[in-house]
């Protein structure tokens, strides 16, 4: 039998508006963040505006939709409720390490 599919987180951006580069540093934290949970980051180059972040078939982030780009606090809090809810993320939990 084999393993369950890792989460694949798929950030797509527009090349038009020269979005690669937010879309790579999105990518490397996420990858050192959860680097035991997450099976694969991929960049998808897109146009028209678009930058979206998406875990397997989970809308995580979408800039028109959300208002521009995401806190990466709060993209990794998203992330870690779908991939890994039990983890911790240290100082970026905020008020969530108060209450425990």
């Amino acid at each position: 039998m084999a393993a369950p599919a890792s989460p694949r987180v798929v950030i797509t951006y527009c090349t038009q508006c020269r979005w690669q580069l937010r879309a790579q540093w999105y990518a490397g934290e996420l990858l050192q963040t959860f680097a035991d949970e997450l099976g694969e980051v991929a960049l998808v180059p897109a146009t028209g505006g678009v930058f979206r972040i998406d875990v397997d078939d989970t809308h995580v982030w979408n800039r028109k939709r959300d208002g521009g780009f995401p806190e990466i606090t709060d993209l990794k809090r998203r992330v870690r409720d779908l991939v890994a809810p039990e983890k911790s993320l240290g100082h970026a939990d905020g008020s969530r390490m108060d209450t425990e």
